[in-house]
């Protein structure tokens, strides 16, 4: 498959890519970045965006004007669609903020199921700033995290542990080597448990591997034996391929963003190399600079993006051509929809 660039609004875009490209339950990940509700427009002025809604200079990239009510059923009409070109194994996150994020959330508890519903992630998006108003500095959005069914790709991410992490997680061994232990047993009992160093696992627990590894693990100083004779697993700080992820992310917006609302492409990044495969088509229906694009292309996925607004068009055309990875060699088409709305016969196609 070729990737795709949709010039469209994304309602007609979803609905060409069910009817005209026969892709339901072929996208593994649909990250997006819809309006927040804010009842603004967000500008470009002399190639910097700004970012502020309601900004009176510049050309308008694109218009923020539903709310309430209204702009959650706005979104529900899309992510219905969504959900129909989601594989069975595929994950959805959509980026909100506080104001309207819980709305958003109801709405998609009712779409996919509460019990596919994964994560409310938090993401610090700023530093501390003055304010005027009354209330608490707002230095954070949120990512809702969803799953189509109970078994996702799944990469289990994993960050790099600091110096203080080393020194609050790990104790040194003789030679210096940072290093932790953990349980050689697991719940669950089983029928017959063999004894390791003439010792049983505790009740209603069972050796996490067999005896013959426990020994060989002891022989080679792996086990750690407490002062009242506990056995634990030695495992090594600089074996260990990092820390796992927790749902509060520190990826600050870039300084000086090339588009309204444009996200930092590192946790996207984490997001495409998480829940997708080199196999896989990441969708962004609400594309603007082509941020997700960029990360899927940088990861080997195969990508489609959507957008109405002819600055994210341009935008993602040109951020596209500069990156350093050559995309545009025949391997993507772009699709112009706004003259046809739902009558997908005539269209303007052509390969960048």
């Amino acid at each position: 498959m070729m990737n795709i660039l949709l010039k469209t609004d994304n309602l007609i875009g979803l609905e060409y890519l069910i009817k005209q490209k026969g892709l339901v339950g072929k996208i593994d990940l649909i990250y997006t970045d819809p309006p927040f509700a804010t009842n603004g427009n967000f500008t470009i002025t002399n190639g910097r965006a700004t970012t502020i809604s309601n900004s009176q200079r510049g050309e308008v990239a694109y218009s923020d004007k539903l709310t309430g009510k209204e702009f959650v059923e706005y979104i529900k009409k899309r992510v219905i669609l969504m959900h129909e070109l989601l594989s069975d194994k595929g994950s959805f996150y959509i980026h909100t903020d506080y104001k309207i994020g819980h709305y958003v959330k109801v709405m998609l508890d009712e779409v996919f199921g509460i019990e596919n519903f994964r994560n409310d992630i938090t993401r610090i998006k700023c530093n501390p700033k003055n304010f005027n108003k009354i209330g608490y500095g707002n230095i954070k959005d949120m990512i809702l995290f969803y799953s189509k069914g109970q078994n996702p790709i799944w990469n289990e991410p994993r960050t790099t542990y600091t110096d203080e992490d080393i020194n609050r997680l790990f104790k040194k061994n003789k030679n210096g080597r940072p290093y932790t232990t953990v349980p050689i047993h697991a719940p669950g009992e089983t029928l017959s448990p063999q004894k390791f160093k003439g010792m049983l696992p505790p009740v209603g627990r069972h050796w996490r591997t067999d005896v013959e590894t426990l020994n060989q693990w002891d022989k080679e100083g792996l086990i750690e034996w407490s002062a009242n004779g506990v056995p634990r697993k030695i495992v090594y700080a600089d074996e260990r391929k990092g820390k796992r992820v927790q749902d509060i992310w520190e990826y600050k917006d870039p300084q000086y963003p090339i588009y309204p609302t444009e996200k930092n492409i590192d946790f996207i990044k984490m997001i495409v190399e998480t829940s997708s495969n080199k196999d896989s088509i990441v969708l962004d229906p609400f594309c603007g600079s082509g941020t997700t694009l960029q990360a899927a292309t940088s990861l080997s996925r195969k990508w489609i993006g959507i957008d109405q607004s002819d600055l994210a068009i341009k935008t993602t055309k040109d951020r596209m051509g500069v990156d350093e990875v050559s995309l545009f060699e025949n391997d993507t088409e772009f699709i112009d929809l706004t003259k046809c709305k739902k009558d997908f016969a005539q269209f303007s196609q052509s390969n960048f």
